[in-house]
C-alpha cells in the first residue's frame, strides 16, 4: 500500500499525477465529491469547504506585522535551529529549484529562504514571512495541513485548495518540542514537481529530525535545564488574588483582594499586556505595544505612576515593569473552555472582543487571537446552531468566512439563514 502522505509512488508519471490532481479539484468544487484522489487531501478539502476558504483568493492574510515578526523571529524557539536547517536545505536549494520556510504553531511563517527568484514568485501568492498559511487562511497546503494533521505530508500542484498554489509543490513536516511534545512549528520545503517525489519528503522528516536532536542538545531534559531567571517578586504577592475582565468592555474591571473597580482605558491596556507578558517589560517595548506611534518614555512612567497609586505597589515592580501576582482574565476562561471542547460555555463566557475601541498595538493582537482562535475552533467543531449564534454576535457579522460556513451548515429552512444572508451581503459576500 503507496504511503497516503505521499503525493505520488516512485517511478509515477508526474504530468498524469498533475491532471488527475486537477480533475479531482475541479469535480470537488462543483459537486462536493471527487474520486482519484487521496483521502488526505480531500479530507483537507472538506475542512476548507467547511471553514469558508475561497479557493480563487490569490493570497492568505498577512498576519504578522515587521516589528511582530521581527519579535517573533528573535524570541521563538526555532530561531535557534535556523543554523542547521540552513545547511541541511537552504544552501542545497539554491541549485535545487526550492524554497524553505520555518513557521510557527499558529502557521504563520517566519522566515522564507532560498533561491531568490523562486522566492519573487512565491511572494506573488503570499508565500512570505508574515503570511499565515494555516489551512483555514491559506487552504489545503503542506504547513497548514501538517499542522492540522501533526504529520509530515506532501502536496502536489492541484491538491492544492487554492488554485494559486497550484504551480507549486510542497513537502513539511511539524516541529516539537521534545521536552513537552507540544507543536513549535513546521518546516517545510516549496517547490516544483520534484518536491512531491517520495524522497523530497524523507529529506524533510530528516531534517525535522535533525532540528529536534539540535533542541534537544541545545536545551537539555526538563531536570538538565538551568532554571530560568524570574524577576523579585513582593513578598506579599503569593497570597493576592487578582482578575482583569477585559472581554466586551471598553474600560476593563480589575478585582483585587475582593475589591472591584473599574479602570481607565489606558490603564486597561496596560494591565493586560502585563498579564500576557509575565517575565516583564521595558519602558520602551510597553510604549511599542501601547502607541502606533513611538512613545517618550515620561508618557508611560507617567501612566504607571498613576497605575500604581490605584492598585498599590504590592501588584506592580518595575525594571522591568511587571506583575507581582498572576492576574487571571476572562480570555483565558474562554481558552481554556474552548480547548476542553465545551464550546456553548466559551459562548456564554465571551460577551465581546478584547478591549474593543482599543487600538494599542499589543491589545490588537491579543483581540485578533482570540477573534482567530475561536473561529479556528468554531468552524472545526462547532454544530450549525452554535456557528450560527457565533456568525450572528456583532463581532461575526463582520467576518465572512465565519457567516459563509454558517450559512452551508444550517438546513435550508432555517429563518437566520435570511439574517446570515443579509450580513454577508453587506459585507459584499453575495
Amino acid at each position: 500500500m503507496p504511503s497516503p502522505w505521499i503525493a505520488w509512488p516512485q517511478g509515477a508519471d508526474p504530468a498524469a499525477a498533475r491532471r488527475a490532481a486537477a480533475g479531482a479539484h475541479e469535480a470537488f468544487l462543483c459537486t462536493g465529491r471527487a474520486t482519484g484522489i487521496r483521502p488526505v487531501v480531500l479530507d483537507s478539502w472538506r475542512r476548507c469547504a467547511r471553514s469558508g476558504v475561497d479557493p480563487e483568493r490569490p493570497t492568505p492574510a498577512i498576519a504578522l506585522t515587521d516589528e511582530q515578526l521581527h519579535r517573533q523571529r528573535r524570541d521563538h524557539p526555532l530561531a535557534a535551529v535556523l543554523p542547521l536547517v540552513r545547511s541541511l536545505l537552504v544552501e542545497p536549494a539554491a541549485d535545487a529549484g526550492q524554497i524553505v520556510a520555518l513557521g510557527d504553531a499558529a502557521g504563520r511563517l517566519l522566515w522564507v529562504e532560498g533561491h531568490p527568484g523562486l522566492r519573487r514568485r512565491a511572494e506573488r501568492m503570499g508565500f512570505l514571512p508574515g503570511a499565515c498559511w494555516l489551512e483555514e487562511e491559506a487552504g489545503t497546503n503542506a504547513p497548514g495541513t501538517a499542522l492540522a494533521l501533526d504529520h509530515p505530508v506532501q502536496i502536489f500542484a492541484g491538491e492544492h485548495f487554492s488554485r494559486a498554489a497550484h504551480p507549486w509543490s510542497c513537502a513539511a513536516a511539524p516541529l516539537h518540542d521534545p521536552a513537552t511534545g507540544r507543536v513549535l512549528g513546521v518546516l517545510d520545503v516549496t517547490g516544483g514537481d520534484h518536491v512531491a517525489a517520495p524522497q523530497a519528503l524523507a529529506l524533510v522528516r530528516a531534517a525535522a529530525a535533525a532540528a529536534e536532536a539540535e533542541l534537544r542538545l541545545q536545551y537539555g531534559p526538563p531536570a538538565a535545564r538551568p532554571p530560568r531567571p524570574r524577576p523579585r517578586r513582593a513578598a506579599p504577592a503569593a497570597t493576592r488574588s487578582a482578575r482583569l475582565q477585559v472581554l466586551g468592555r471598553d474600560r476593563a474591571l480589575l478585582t483585587l483582594d475582593g475589591r472591584t473597580r473599574d479602570l481607565a482605558p489606558r490603564h486597561s491596556e496596560i494591565l493586560l499586556l502585563l498579564a500576557r507578558h509575565p517575565d516583564g517589560l521595558t519602558a520602551d517595548a510597553l510604549a511599542a505595544l501601547l502607541h502606533e506611534e513611538e512613545a517618550a518614555r515620561v508618557t508611560v512612567r507617567a501612566e504607571m505612576s498613576r497605575l500604581r497609586r490605584l492598585v498599590g505597589d504590592t501588584l506592580l515592580a518595575s525594571r522591568p515593569y511587571r506583575l507581582t501576582a498572576p492576574l487571571a482574565t476572562d480570555a483565558d476562561d474562554v481558552r481554556r473552555l474552548l480547548a476542553r471542547g465545551a464550546h456553548r460555555q466559551a459562548l456564554r463566557h465571551c460577551p465581546g472582543p478584547i478591549l474593543p475601541r482599543s487600538d494599542a498595538p499589543g491589545v490588537v493582537e491579543e483581540r485578533e487571537a482570540l477573534a482567530r482562535e475561536v473561529r479556528a475552533v468554531l468552524l472545526r467543531h462547532a454544530g450549525p446552531d452554535l456557528l450560527a449564534a457565533w456568525a450572528l454576535r456583532p463581532e461575526g457579522r463582520t467576518d465572512p468566512r465565519l457567516l459563509q460556513a454558517a450559512l452551508r451548515a444550517l438546513p435550508p429552512g432555517s429563518p437566520r439563514r435570511t439574517l446570515l444572508a443579509a450580513h454577508l451581503a453587506a459585507l459584499g459576500g453575495v
